[in-house]
């Protein structure tokens, strides 16, 4: 019975991790699609001010950052970090229920 239940887990899992990635995909694609669009529009209506580059940048590192949480390359809050405060914030409560016995 635990076999079966570690089974559908790990097939849960590998589920989310392939769900997460084809939407990585499809803003990527939103991304290459749009940013010509803006482009075009941009150098058409007010060449002198190349407001496009915001764009870029700005929705790039949005990409950068999806890709990398897609890809399981969490620049910040990973599972050591998540693993690091739940021990703290056990302690501190451990700490806390003394102090008021």
């Amino acid at each position: 019975m635990e076999t079966n239940y570690a089974e559908e887990e790990r097939y849960y899992q590998a589920q989310k991790r392939v769900k997460e990635i084809r939407m990585f995909y499809a803003h990527l694609t939103v991304y290459a699609l749009c940013n010509p669009i803006v482009m075009v529009v941009n150098l058409m209506t007010s060449p002198g001010f190349l407001y496009f580059i915001f764009c870029l940048l700005g929705w790039g590192m949005v990409i950068v950052l999806h890709g990398l949480k897609a890809f399981n390359y969490p620049p910040f809050f990973n599972k050591e970090w998540e693993e690091r405060k739940v021990k703290e914030f056990m302690e501190n409560e451990e700490g806390i229920k003394k102090t008021w016995e």
